[in-house]
């Protein structure tokens, strides 16, 4: 009986680098889209001023786009191995717990808010943050690993 090892393109903790890397990359598109983002004229390049959002949920600004864009970039790269795939996914995550506990502790009406956050995205910086290293740990399990190409 032969039992399958993930290759190289089908590694499950990679497919989850590739399929976040495109969802941070659609993100940060739909975030220079009128429309797709409400209040678009008032976007600003960075802080609390831009009353941009993305959804009609999620402030945005020019800024905030462009780090979806950087993540993404960044996820599509990490998908080239396995190692690269699970620092993306575990560091990604650390990062996103951290952004929201930044969220949590600053005045969001200061020049501190320079992202910017609002409540809706904090509560999806901290999901993003659990399910990303849980992500990265629990597809980097021995069971799980396979072929770490």
């Amino acid at each position: 009986m032969r039992t399958h090892t993930p290759s190289r393109t089908t590694s499950p903790l990679r497919q989850a680098a590739l399929i976040l890397g495109v969802v941070f990359l659609l993100v940060g598109i739909l975030g220079f889209i009128p429309g797709i983002t409400t209040n678009y004229d008032t976007m600003q390049f960075a802080g609390h001023h831009s009353q941009a959002m993305l959804l009609g949920v999620f402030q945005v600004s020019v800024l905030h786009n462009i780090v979806h864009l950087l993540f993404g970039v960044w996820g599509l790269a990490a998908y080239r191995t396995w190692n690269a795939s699970r620092a993306f996914l575990v560091g990604g995550g650390v990062i996103y717990l951290l952004l929201f506990l930044y969220g949590l502790l600053i005045d969001r009406a200061s020049g501190a808010n320079f992202v910017p956050l609002n409540t809706a995205d904090n509560w999806l910086h901290l999901a993003l943050g659990v399910v990303m290293i849980a992500l990265g740990l629990g597809l980097s399990r021995p069971s799980l690993a396979g072929n770490r190409t």
